[in-house]
């Protein structure tokens, strides 16, 4: 298994995201975006410095997506796709890992 921090990281994102599946208020979808922004930018450093370019790419767009400054309106169905893939991708990822870029 891969670094604990990460590893952490990846479990709390995910269960945040299954959670937005259900009826929450309002501010909760706000916390989701600052939680998302931290996370994927954590993770997206973290790739970056394992030198595994792809996933700092997919960890960068995820916090772009995510973050509450410039909100992206996808409207609830297609936010309620993409945390489910999202959550579902952050899960496998914990356990399949590609391998390193070697230069």
């Amino acid at each position: 298994m891969k670094n604990s921090l990460t590893t952490i990281i990846k479990v709390v994102l995910a269960g945040l995201f299954f959670l937005c599946l259900l009826d929450m208020p309002y501010g909760y979808y706000q916390f989701i975006r600052f939680v998302g922004l931290i996370g994927f930018a954590i993770l997206a450093y973290q790739a970056n410095q394992q030198g595994k370019q792809i996933e700092m790419l997919i960890y960068g767009v995820l916090a772009i997506l995510f973050q509450p400054f410039f909100k992206i309106a996808l409207g609830r169905e297609l936010w309620i796709i993409v945390d489910t893939i999202v959550g579902i991708g952050l899960i496998l990822s914990i356990w399949i890992s590609p391998k390193k870029v070697q230069r």
